[in-house]
């Protein structure tokens, strides 16, 4: 069984009744998580860690915000109101997120993908294609492999919470 959206206490809950009813309990946590999104550092992925639980995070491009939307778009989920918001609040990390990209020789949807693959909690992000080039060009985030020091440039540039609860905000 999987869960969408569950806090860390409640993934840390139902393992421990299911553990006491000797059931197998749950396997997987869909949740939102992407560079630009993510609070479930804080508690949910420990909590999925400590208890054997798969992370399948879901809007892994940020609605298209990762996926080199500084490139104008006529049609798409890119051209959306929406998104242009989004890329107008963000437009100095895309800026230098894109820019980081285009040094690593990769597409920025590749990168937020390969970013999220880099986590060991992470068991795979649901991609969502709605062309087969789409989905083959997905592919290609399977054999970026980012170095630590890359892993630590997207960090600059996409700050999470500062690390897991409680330490992140207690010390």
């Amino acid at each position: 069984m999987g869960s969408s959206n569950f806090a860390g206490w409640q993934i840390a809950q139902a393992s421990a009744r299911a553990t006491a009813r000797h059931f197998l309990g749950l396997v997987s946590e869909q949740s939102l998580y992407n560079l630009s999104a993510r609070t479930v550092e804080l508690e949910v992925l420990p909590a999925c860690r400590a208890h054997g639980v798969g992370v399948i995070p879901w809007g892994p491009l940020a609605g298209g915000l990762l996926g080199g939307a500084l490139q104008k778009a006529k049609e798409g989920r890119r051209a959306s109101e929406r998104l242009q918001k989004s890329v107008e609040r963000y437009r100095a990390q895309l800026e230098t997120y894109e820019g980081l990209c285009r040094e690593l020789g990769e597409s920025p949807a590749d990168v937020a993908l390969a970013w999220l693959l880099a986590n060991p909690a992470v068991t795979a992000p649901i991609i969502g294609p709605r062309t087969m080039e789409q989905l083959t060009g997905s592919l290609r985030a399977l054999e970026i492999t980012l170095s630590a020091e890359q892993l630590a440039r997207l960090d600059r540039i996409w700050p999470g919470p500062g690390g897991e609860a409680p330490e992140a905000y207690a010390w």
